[in-house]
This record gives C-alpha cells, sequence and structure tokens, in this order.
C-alpha cells in the first residue's frame, strides 16, 4: 500500500523555480499566493534569498486589536510565512522531495507594542539546511528557524522561534 500524503507535496508549486540557481523573485510571488490566510490579511513577502526571507505586516487597521497595536496573531502569521519561506530560499534545490512540513513547537517573545507595518525576517538554521541536503535516506527532518520583527523604526518589537518538522522523500536522480 503506497501512503498517499494528505499535503500533496505543498512545495511542489515552487518546484520548477527551485533549482541550484534559484529564481528568488519567482519562488516568492509563488509564496505570496500559497497560504491563503496571508493573503486574505495582506502579509507579502518581498525579500527572499537563500539566506532570508521578508514578510511584510501592511498598517491596517483591522489587524489591529483592542489597544490599536498590531495583533499578535497577525505578528506570529507574518513570523510563520517569513520562516517557511526562508525554508523555500535555503534548501530550495532540495524542494522537489519536501512531502510536507508542519510546526512542531514555537515560541513567541513579544517586547514593545507593534504599530505601523511590520516586517518578519526570518531565517533557517544553516545546519538544518546542510542535514538535509547531505541526507542519504529518506526521512524527517527538523528544521529549526527564527523570525525578528522590526517596525518602520527598525525598533524590535518580538521574536518568534518554530521548530518545524519536515518529511523527504528519497532524492529523484536524473536519467542520464
Amino acid at each position: 500500500m503506497t501512503e498517499t500524503s494528505f499535503f500533496d507535496r505543498a512545495f511542489a508549486p515552487f518546484v520548477p523555480f527551485a533549482t541550484k540557481d534559484p529564481d528568488y523573485a519567482k519562488l516568492a510571488e509563488i509564496a505570496n499566493a500559497a497560504v491563503p490566510f496571508g493573503v486574505f490579511a495582506g502579509v507579502q513577502v518581498t525579500e527572499l534569498d537563500a539566506d532570508h526571507a521578508l514578510a511584510v505586516v501592511p498598517d491596517n487597521v483591522d489587524l489591529r486589536n483592542h489597544v490599536k497595536t498590531v495583533h499578535a496573531a497577525a505578528l506570529y502569521l507574518a513570523a510563520d510565512i517569513a520562516c517557511a519561506v526562508a525554508f523555500v530560499g535555503a534548501a530550495a534545490p532540495d524542494l522537489g522531495e519536501v512531502e510536507w512540513m508542519v510546526v512542531r513547537d514555537s515560541h513567541a517573545a513579544f517586547f514593545k507594542p507593534a504599530v505601523g507595518r511590520i516586517r518578519a525576517i526570518g531565517t533557517v538554521d544553516p545546519r538544518d539546511i546542510r542535514a538535509i541536503a547531505e541526507r542519504t535516506e529518506p526521512g524527517k527532518f527538523d528544521v529549526d528557524t527564527r523570525a525578528m520583527l522590526y517596525d518602520d523604526k527598525d525598533v524590535l518589537v518580538g521574536k518568534v522561534s518554530f521548530q518545524y518538522v519536515t518529511k523527504l522523500a528519497a532524492r529523484e536522480t536524473a536519467s542520464a
């Protein structure tokens, strides 16, 4: 019996542009349409490369809480998008083998009231990317990430870390 993934290879739309020389602009464009809740909230990925992703929470009254600061849920959403998309940029050559990726654990710390447009800068632990790239067998891998959240005055308003678990299939090999 073959295992069917409920996630149906969620990273599949990225694969044609996630080569050894990735088209980061196209990957960011795909990411901006990939998460329906992110689209609904207006969170946009504005930068992506092998080292980081930048997701922006717009200055929108609908994303504020009762004390008129950016709601923690909007901050968490932007952090999750920034970190997941940072994984797309960092692990681009291996995205074709990603069967699924989910949040296993997270920790959020908010330092100051978040007001206005907020930038979430997501990064991935390079040791985790190396382990994925150097793997010889399919399996589950931990991916540690973090997002730093800044307001328009470059004040650090929060930090969110995520531990994802991802399942990778056997490497696809090209025919000679």
